[in-house]
Parts: structure tokens; C-alpha cells; sequence
């Protein structure tokens, strides 16, 4: 029995012993995946632009968040585009977008993946972009572990000079 107290009231409630084992092993049994884990990738998108090259006599100012909208594909490599000349920009990817997700004001941005590997473009119009490859040529990877958020930065720097 449980004695439960209201104020200067108190009153007595049975519990059905069965019901309570019953809920108790549904709860010990219940498989916990996930819960109170996110799995996914998060970070910034920086706009980066003009003359990026070192030097003693001028300081670099750091890049700047911008809001955009980022394109998560699967793994995608470059033999799964259509590439536009030498350059970092794709007509078509051949491979199926999973998610996008749009960057706050500052750049920052947050999604939730299932754990995989992914490729992460960017657009200018109608053209995708991306500028980093793995040593297999896949295009921006990015890898989402179980139960951990991935801390990936997205640099759109076609307008600048290295």
C-alpha cells in the first residue's frame, strides 16, 4: 500500500502487484537506442572571399558565418557528377539527396543523420559546390557515428584566392 498526503488529508491507494511488475519489466525490457543521444552533424558555413594568401604585412580576417542552405547526399563520388569544367561546381549529382538543412544568420547549423557516410555541397544559382575530396575522390565527406555529432565546417570559397 501507498499512502499518499494532500494537506491535512490523508487517504490510502492500492496498487495490483501484477500491473506493477508488469510496467516494471516493460520499462527494463525496453530498448533504450538513441534515447537521450544525438547522432547527426553540426557546425558552420563560412563565406570566404578576395585575397586568402599570407602575409606579414596584412592580417587575414577570419570568414564569415552566412546563412545558406547545406545539401546532404550520400556518399558521392566524382564519378557520380556531372562536373562543370576544372572547377568545383556539379551540374547533376548522381546520387540521392537525404536532407538539407538552412544555417542561421551566423552560419551555424544542425541536423540529425542516422550514423553513414555522407557528401555535404553547397549551391551559387543552380550549380552545387563543393571543394574537398577524400583519397578515394569522394566529395566533402563527412562520417555520422552512433550515439556522437559530427563537427564539420562547410567553406564556400569560390570567390577566393589561395
Amino acid at each position: 500500500m501507498i499512502y499518499l498526503t494532500r494537506g491535512k488529508t490523508t487517504s490510502m491507494l492500492k496498487l495490483n502487484p501484477i500491473l506493477l511488475l508488469s510496467f516494471s519489466m516493460t520499462l527494463l525490457l525496453t530498448p533504450t537506442y538513441g534515447q537521450g543521444k544525438k547522432t547527426g552533424i553540426e557546425g558552420y558555413i563560412f563565406r570566404i572571399t578576395g585575397n586568402r594568401m599570407p602575409s606579414p604585412d596584412a592580417k587575414l580576417s577570419p570568414p564569415k558565418g552566412i546563412k545558406a542552405v547545406l545539401y546532404v547526399y550520400q556518399l558521392t563520388s566524382l564519378s557520380q557528377v556531372t562536373k562543370q569544367g576544372e572547377s568545383a561546381f556539379y551540374s547533376t549529382i548522381g546520387t540521392r539527396l537525404i536532407q538539407t538543412v538552412t544555417s542561421d544568420d551566423n552560419g551555424y547549423f544542425f541536423l540529425s543523420l542516422p550514423p553513414g557516410e555522407y557528401s555535404l555541397f553547397t549551391k551559387k544559382d543552380a550549380l552545387f559546390y563543393a571543394n574537398n575530396f577524400d583519397s578515394d575522390n569522394h566529395i566533402a565527406p563527412v562520417k555520422v557515428i552512433p550515439h556522437k555529432v559530427t563537427q564539420v565546417n562547410v567553406n564556400i570559397d569560390y570567390d577566393a584566392v589561395y
